[in-house]
């Protein structure tokens, strides 16, 4: 054959290749795959977002707590606009012509053609009567939203609020968009994944002008919204409203947990707010009102206030004396003369009979029993050094889930704070500590500083023998594929042998219950065994704090609480009341002391009114 047509056939054929596998490729993209087709479409579609119905929350008992009311925002396309009688439209909106002036404004920098939000969460009564007149409006359409709706005013701590997202969060998260609303705060922050649900898209043709022309492919590719999880919470509302208005004219905070579960029963921050103040367009108005409030309603005490323990920490300090030992069960006996007193020193405590044990000191709170019991532990030579004791000690401390966040499923949970061999180094010298220099420690004073939820969680493990699951406030995920709740489920072992703890619950059993008298007999109900501890926790910017724990009943006790209210004195005073008044409303459902609870309800700190 003639090369030159052999060479002829070699290109034609190469070229005939190249030619088929570009027929083939656009055969391909034109005909099998759609996604370029779309992309070329997306100049002229309209996407209209399809939000989804917030998840519900519920209580412990299925007591609806927190649902949705539809809502709406105001979409405006500036370029579609006609002239239109303002003054209608204000008094409709309930808005300023300045207000429409501004936001048409930002709706055309924004973009000529495409739709921005002009107004933000309408309510359902307000749209009634706008959209019966919306046809005299050209270039506004409404779009659905929800609003949260409370129907009773109590736990806006735990609730938290929903708010719109920011940038950062739009450039972390490719879900949120410009104008999503997210959980801020709360159960509504830590379960966002499963309360917000998934968004829905219905897609329209639009022509240059951006009029809606019809569904694009007859809403093929449209996608529904799914709904959010509805979750079941632990509080029982009664509880929390009860709570609430015990603590009302009242600073401070109450936590009550079921002891075999971790589960809180209630959560009071005292002032608190109505969870609606944060809900549709006066939120930020009066969000900033809330700020503003010189008694902090927005600060979440039972998990951001840190307070010294008091006597209550003497509980801790018993434990770790008969670990250690150096209490011998009832054998070991300590005189106390109106208080602990070595050459210069002197820690005061009041009057009762001495010398004590164990059971007694805890019955009486003797400042002195646990002064020496601590001195002790820190001097036993068993150990080699000061420093060595020191760490034994804030090891077994630190087992109690104290001085570290213990995990809540809410946010912003402080540490408290459990004061380091480190930190005294940089105090007294290294190595140069002695025993006395930080026998407040004894008494729950001192650097010490607790937030009320590891209180109540100290009560609760005291009430277990040893042992306590993360206090938490979601019981359920209802229809939740992932078992998000599994953390909450382990079993926290402190490192003191249960074998020790009937001794400090007889104790606290009889600091409540004694013919004989204990700190906290306020506190007692009858039919009812309380185990309690009083504390006063000195404060050097006025008054003491009153402080109790306590758990009920004896035997597989039901509910652990702790009650802190500041400035208001003797532990005994005010905070073991409240305990005993949420103890016996929880376990019975009534109240059998009228009179208690009248001069709870009828004193008021914040006001200046005291019963």
């Amino acid at each position: 054959m003639n090369p030159f047509r052999q060479r002829c056939f070699v290109i034609g054929g190469l070229f005939a290749f190249i030619f088929l596998i570009y027929v083939c490729r656009l055969f391909f993209l034109q005909v099998i795959d759609q996604s370029y087709k779309m992309s070329a479409s997306n100049n002229v579609l309209r996407y209209v977002t399809q939000y989804p119905a917030r998840g519900l929350i519920y209580d412990r008992n299925g007591e609806l707590l927190v649902y949705n009311q539809a809502a709406y925002d105001l979409m405006v396309t500036p370029n579609q606009l006609h002239e239109f009688d303002t003054a209608l439209f204000c008094s409709l909106l309930d808005i300023t012509p300045d207000q429409v002036n501004r936001r048409l404004q930002k709706a055309k920098r924004y973009s000529y053609y495409k739709s921005s939000v002009f107004l933000e969460q309408i309510s359902a009564e307000l749209y009634g009567a706008f959209q019966e007149n919306l046809y005299k409006f050209k270039g506004f359409y409404a779009q659905t939203r929800s609003l949260r709706i409370y129907p009773h005013n109590i736990a806006a701590h735990i609730f938290g609020y929903v708010g719109e997202v920011d940038a950062n969060t739009t450039k972390k998260d490719a879900y949120y968009n410009s104008g999503d609303y997210i959980g801020i705060s709360g159960v509504e922050r830590m379960y966002e994944p499963q309360l917000r649900g998934k968004k829905g898209v219905e897609i329209y043709m639009v022509d240059v002008h951006n009029r809606i022309k019809g569904r694009y492919q007859d809403g093929m590719y449209d996608t529904a919204a799914v709904d959010g999880n509805d979750i079941v919470l632990t509080i029982d509302a009664q509880l929390q409203a009860y709570g609430e208005e015990l603590m009302r004219g009242k600073l401070g905070s109450v936590v009550a947990i079921e002891p075999s579960t971790g589960e809180i029963l209630a959560m009071v921050s005292s002032p608190t707010y109505d969870p609606g103040l944060l809900v549709g367009r006066a939120r930020s108005d009066n969000y900033a009102m809330l700020r503003a409030d010189s008694l902090n309603p927005l600060f979440c005490r039972p998990l951001q206030a840190r307070y010294p323990p008091g006597s209550t920490f003497k509980t801790v300090n018993a434990l770790i004396g008969l670990q250690e030992g150096s209490i011998t069960g009832l054998y070991t006996r300590y005189g106390c003369h109106y208080g602990y007193t070595v050459g210069r020193f002197h820690m005061g405590c009041h009057g009762h009979a001495s010398p004590l044990n164990i059971v007694e000191a805890l019955q009486h709170s003797c400042n002195a029993y646990f002064a020496a019991d601590f001195r002790n532990i820190l001097d036993n030579p068993k150990y080699g050094s000061i420093d060595s004791a020191f760490t034994v000690w804030r090891n077994h401390v630190t087992s109690f889930g104290l001085g570290s966040k213990l995990g809540v499923d809410l946010p912003y949970e402080v540490s408290g704070y459990i004061p380091t061999l480190s930190y005294y180094s940089r105090v007294f010298g290294k190595s140069r500590m002695k025993s006395l220099n930080i026998v407040s420690l004894s008494i729950g004073q001192g650097e010490l500083l607790l937030t009320p939820l590891q209180m109540a969680n100290l009560a609760s493990t005291i009430a277990n023998h040893g042992y306590y699951y993360t206090p938490h406030v979601v019981k359920e995920v209802v229809d939740s594929k992932d078992d998000v709740l599994a953390e909450f489920h382990q079993k926290h072992l402190t490192d003191i042998d249960t074998v020790f703890f009937p001794t400090i619950i007889e104790g606290m059993y009889r600091a409540v219950n004694s013919p004989e008298g204990g700190t906290a007999g306020i506190a007692a109900i009858r039919g009812i065994e309380v185990c309690g501890k009083t504390g006063t926790a000195q404060n050097p910017h006025g008054k003491d704090h009153s402080i109790f724990m306590a758990f009920a009943p004896r035997e597989n006790p039901k509910i652990a609480i702790s009650v802190y209210i500041e400035n208001a004195g003797f532990g005994a005073t005010y905070a073991a009341p409240v305990a005993s008044l949420m103890i016996e409303r929880y376990l019975t459902d009534t109240i059998t002391r009228p009179w208690l609870e009248k001069r709870i309800l009828t004193t008021d700190f914040i006001n200046g009114t005291k019963k």
